[in-house]
């Protein structure tokens, strides 16, 4: 190997140790996000103030004004309106940290992005794509406050369907700084097997399932479906509850249905509890490289950890503690199955030969 392959080497494994970082930090993100959804933090700061507002009230004057402001909304005159200043900091600490890391996540992102531009180890390509990336970040802030002022206006709760499409913009983000960070550790060198490619190609779609049952998993946070139904395998004594289409119009139920979005939940968990562990199997007999087949173990191991989390948060009715174990879950899970489809899209670099008479199908 030359020295510039070995310089490029070390610089795609610099950008990725970078971006793996930046993952991490969004995995903290997206807990301490459910923590502050489950301890009704999320509506205790009623402005968006990405500049001014990295600072907290510094003193009891600007603490009693920021809870002035808190005693004008739906939460503090509806559910809120005996609680004291000291009950407020409570949950004023929990928003504040979740804004404050998301700032954080933006200036680690960022001004290591701006080293490695000005030291000329990012090419143009994979320049606009970090770009694309750090844009997407800022656009997640937004959105993150368009779901609070959903919260401020009459009803004391934010909007299921903008809590969905703000988790899933986090797990977007974290899809794509993984997926980059692996392209540049295990770049393809080598056109795979077509059956590789085959399996590749379903373990992505496995992938897009999960990231639609995370969605679900929002809407249950959101409409607070969690505290309902809180019996396994039944719901209460039906497999199917009776209310499940008892909104009008009908398609209002898949979202605002207590009981439908905590049954759509759940059907979505035993898809991917049947799905997930036949494609393992079936994969595991092709010649596959060492790095996919642990890949693919992990995947298993997380789908039966992340039920059985959904399971005993569900019977204990969310605490917050499981309630926030299983959203971080729901994430590994997630990159677990990125993994899994990276590594086979990539299996072909390790010298995988595709067998005369081997076939998914």
């Amino acid at each position: 190997m030359n020295t510039a392959t070995q310089s490029v080497s070390s610089s795609h494994r610099q950008i990725a140790a970078w971006l793996l970082v930046c993952c991490a930090l969004v995995f903290a993100m997206v807990v301490v996000g459910g923590v502050t959804r489950l301890t009704h933090s999320g509506l205790s700061i009623v402005e968006w103030q990405p500049i001014v507002g990295t600072l907290p009230p510094l003193n009891d004057t600007e603490w009693e004004q920021t809870f002035d402001k808190y005693k004008q909304t739906p939460e503090y005159k509806l559910v809120n309106n005996t609680m004291t200043l000291d009950g407020f900091k409570g949950i004023f600490w929990w928003e504040y940290f979740h804004r404050l890391l998301g700032r954080a996540i933006g200036c680690v992102f960022l001004l290591p992005l701006l080293w490695f531009v000005v030291r000329r180890q990012v090419d143009r390509a994979l320049g606009w794509r970090l770009a694309g990336i750090f844009v997407l970040g800022g656009l997640q802030g937004a959105l993150g406050w368009y779901m609070v002022k959903s919260g401020l206006v009459d009803n004391p709760r934010v909007s299921p369907l903008r809590l969905a499409a703000h988790l899933g913009l986090a797990f977007l983000i974290f899809a794509a700084m993984f997926w980059q960070a692996l392209d540049l550790l295990w770049p393809r060198l080598a056109q795979p097997a077509a059956v590789l490619r085959q399996a590749a190609r379903r373990m992505s779609a496995l992938s897009v399932l999960i990231f639609v049952m995370v969605l679900s998993g929002a809407l249950v946070a959101g409409t607070r479906a969690g505290r309902i139904y809180n019996t396994f395998p039944k719901m209460s004594e039906h497999w199917v509850p009776p209310e499940i289409f008892a909104l009008d119009p009908w398609y209002a139920n898949f979202f605002n249905n207590m009981a439908t979005v905590q049954f759509d939940h759940r059907l979505l968990a035993w898809l991917l509890a049947i799905v997930v562990p036949v494609f393992c199997w079936r994969t595991q007999r092709l010649p596959i490289a060492n790095l996919t087949r642990l890949s693919l173990n992990m995947l298993l191991t997380l789908l039966v950890l992340q039920i059985t989390l959904g399971i005993t948060t569900l019977l204990a009715a969310v605490p917050v503690a499981l309630g926030a174990a299983h959203q971080g879950g729901a994430l590994l899970f997630f990159a677990a199955a990125l993994m899994a489809a990276h590594c086979l899209r990539a299996d072909g670099g390790v010298g995988v030969v595709e067998p005369a008479n081997q076939s998914l199908s």
